[in-house]
């Protein structure tokens, strides 16, 4: 039989795990009668953890209370939320302090080999959004071997891409092999989100155009997601806007909502479509 303390433990991640358990499944599980189970919910309760009685069959439930107690975290979920922490420590407005303050207090706990898969991840990745299916594969699997420069073999299910995608492969094949590979020089000066951004969204599109904006291109940039196009300098006032779209509507559609002039000289089928598009508008108007 556990420890008491070891047990309380157990008990409160077993209800972080589910919305509900019955007093029988947690005693089966911590190998204790119901009794016991029931002084132990008081302890947690003592503790204030707000652990909720629900009616008919004796059952309890980890709901939400009037302040925050200790939680626990498994192995994965401790490195996503400080990949995650480091992230917002990075780049949200408003909650930078915060963030860097709860992330010194977790990577302070965090054995050492959960540190370095952070440190992995975090090294070897770059957020590039988009509103494609999210990865199925481990990314501290696919960072600690670009960490250890360590060559992967892994099944692709789909051999049409020249990067590989995440999301197309199949986790089940991912195997280390052992060897290691020597680092290229990497593309667009080191600017990894907007080449990916570039290549994988180029691919998928049905008319690419190169647009002259008349804004600052940090204006610009802001006005559009990342994996909707890559933002070039041109003066203090001008930028070259490379994006794309399935449809010349929707692509007519997002660089009216740019806010500023621009000048599209590519490609034929699209300057037809907002000539007509000027035309339709002008006559509206009249």
């Amino acid at each position: 039989m556990l420890a008491t303390s070891a047990r309380l433990l157990r008990l409160l991640s077993l209800l972080q795990t589910r919305p509900e358990w019955s007093g029988a499944e947690l005693a089966e599980r911590l190998g204790v009668s119901p009794r016991t189970i029931r002084r132990d919910i008081e302890r947690l309760r003592d503790l204030d953890y707000p652990v909720r009685s629900t009616r008919g069959v004796a059952g309890y439930r980890l709901g939400a209370g009037t302040a925050l107690p200790p939680l626990l975290l498994d192995d994965e979920e401790a490195v996503a939320v400080a990949v995650g922490l480091r992230t917002a420590a990075a780049g949200v407005s408003g909650i930078e302090e915060a963030s860097l303050g709860a992330l010194a207090k977790l990577e302070q706990l965090l054995p050492t080999r959960l540190r370095r898969r952070v440190n992995a991840v975090q090294a070897s990745t770059l957020p590039v959004p988009g509103n494609g299916p999210g990865p199925r594969v481990d990314p501290a699997v696919l960072a600690v071997a670009c960490r250890d420069r360590e060559r992967l073999r892994l099944v692709y299910r789909d051999h049409h891409w020249r990067i590989l995608r995440v999301d197309r492969v199949d986790p089940a094949t991912v195997t280390p092999t052992g060897l290691r590979f020597t680092p290229r020089e990497l593309p667009e000066g080191g600017d990894l989100a907007a080449y990916v951004s570039r290549r994988v969204s180029a691919a998928a599109w049905r008319y690419h155009a190169r647009v002259r904006v008349h804004a600052p291109a940090e204006e610009v940039r802001r006005r559009i997601p990342t994996a909707a196009g890559v933002v070039e300098t041109i003066d203090e006032g001008t930028c070259l806007l490379d994006t794309g779209a399935d449809t010349l509507e929707t692509l007519a559609v997002y660089l009216g909502m740019l806010g500023a002039d621009f000048q599209v000289g590519a490609p034929p089928e699209l300057v037809e479509h907002i000539r007509d598009l000027a035309d339709r508008y002008r006559r509206a108007t009249t």
